[in-house]
């Protein structure tokens, strides 16, 4: 479960795509969702400490190793662009006044997957070396 989980969640209450301008304030209706959408994001953003960090840090370095260079710095790029639409989002629900109301009322089971998601991201971001220990005897 990653952040267009909470979207669709979001999206499937008002029964249409949303845009931008439309998550304005979510954070003051829905401090919860909010929440968990901007772990999320910045996961997506490889930010530390969340597990998006270290998927960034070890899958940049074995291209380079692997005479891929030229991936990985296409990479970095697509990364710095990405966090741009990521980090909106996230500043759109916090540090906007909204006008529009969203009609979310969520499942107890699909909140209790994003939580349980959301604690496997931060989780693994702060302990990355468990994927890595169970992993390696796979390879």
């Amino acid at each position: 479960m990653w952040a267009p989980d909470v979207l669709s969640m979001i999206e499937y209450g008002e029964k249409r795509n949303l845009t931008f301008d439309e998550y304005k304030g979510f954070a003051s209706r829905k401090p919860f969702l909010a929440a968990l959408m901007a772990i999320f994001m910045f996961s997506l953003s490889g930010i530390p400490p969340f597990a998006g960090f270290f998927g960034k840090y070890y899958i940049f370095p074995a291209a380079i190793q692997e005479g891929y260079a030229w991936l990985a710095i296409v990479g970095v790029f697509a990364s710095v662009v990405g966090i741009y639409y990521y980090i909106r989002v996230i500043i759109y629900m916090y540090f906007y006044d909204g006008d529009v109301s969203l009609e979310v009322e969520p499942s107890f089971v699909g909140v209790a997957a994003l939580v349980i998601s959301a604690i496997a991201v931060v989780q693994l971001g702060i302990f990355p070396s468990m994927v890595l220990h169970l992993t390696a005897g796979l390879f």
